[in-house]
């Protein structure tokens, strides 16, 4: 199925993120760095809140429990690291002085945050960023669910390896942003959510599956990509207005779509799509 997708160049992004920049602010870096070691926890709760700039996150050594290195402009921002050891929760990232905003119109060239997490510990993971460009790899965690929101920003998510352990939900919301979730096969999550404002998704299926699972996918407008793999059965119904709809390899049923080796495929996804003014295109991938 071939629908139009609305794309926004990462240097559009970029753009947004440099509005206002004071050239001078880039020559102002602080550095700042905290980790916690690993001592037998069992569950972490984990906030990640990045005000601007560039993100990693990923896992490191199995010794030390979180971790983060940070580069910013202390004229504009102030790092966050919050642990509640009663609670086994944590805060981490990077926060604007203007009333602690996640925004944009701020000089964020050369700020940089590197966060890193145990590979350990079953870990619920939420994230927040504003006018970032973010490469989350968690491919080697132990990841039990995830929350995923993003301002105007360009996001890469990859489930680099096969989740250790079953994900009950991972939940994405986009605004104006370039979000690609790759991997998706490999995360064992029963449900994905995602919510598009404007913007350029794609959500790629491939990986190594342990069970069906569900998607719920609501697009504005915009450009929604699914990539998924040609041994898939899927189901899909949608209720659209003034949105394209014109499937390859499914057969309508009423306002269901079921795909055409639906009956004899092994795993099975199950998609409830809402769309306005949005695109989506299904590529079924080997």
């Amino acid at each position: 199925m071939t629908m139009r997708r609305a794309f926004f160049p990462a240097l559009v992004l970029l753009g947004l993120a440099a509005a206002g920049a004071d050239p001078a602010g880039a020559q102002a870096l602080k550095r700042f760095s905290t980790t916690r070691q690993f001592h037998g926890e069992v569950r972490l709760v984990a906030s990640i809140e990045f005000a601007g700039g560039t993100l990693n996150v990923s896992a490191g050594a199995p010794a030390s429990l979180y971790g983060m290195r940070l580069s910013y402009d202390a004229t504009r921002f102030q790092p966050v690291s919050e642990w509640n050891a009663g609670a086994n929760t944590v805060t981490l990232g990077l926060t604007n002085l203007d009333n602690g905003r996640i925004g944009v119109g701020s000089n964020m060239q050369g700020q940089v945050a590197s966060i890193e997490f145990s590979p350990q510990v079953d870990l619920e993971l939420s994230m927040r960023m504003g006018a970032a460009v973010s490469l989350v790899d968690l491919g080697n965690l132990r990841l039990s669910s995830l929350n995923v929101e993003t301002g105007a920003s360009q996001t890469e998510v990859r489930y680099s390896a096969r989740n250790a352990i079953r994900c009950t939900t991972a939940a994405f919301r986009a605004g104006v942003a370039e979000l690609t979730v790759l991997g998706l096969g490999n995360s064992r999550c029963d449900r994905v959510t995602f919510e598009g404002g404007m913007g350029s998704v794609v959500l790629d299926y491939t990986g190594e599956w342990g069970g069906d699972t569900e998607l719920d996918a609501t697009l504005t407008v915009g450009g929604l990509t699914l990539r998924i793999p040609r041994e898939i059965g899927v189901t899909m119904t949608t209720e659209q207005f003034l949105a394209s709809f014109q499937p390859a390899g499914f057969i309508r049923r009423g306002n269901r779509y079921v795909s055409t080796n639906d009956a004899t495929a092994v795993r099975h996804l199950t998609v409830d799509l809402h769309t306005s003014f949005g695109g989506v295109t299904v590529e079924w991938v080997d």
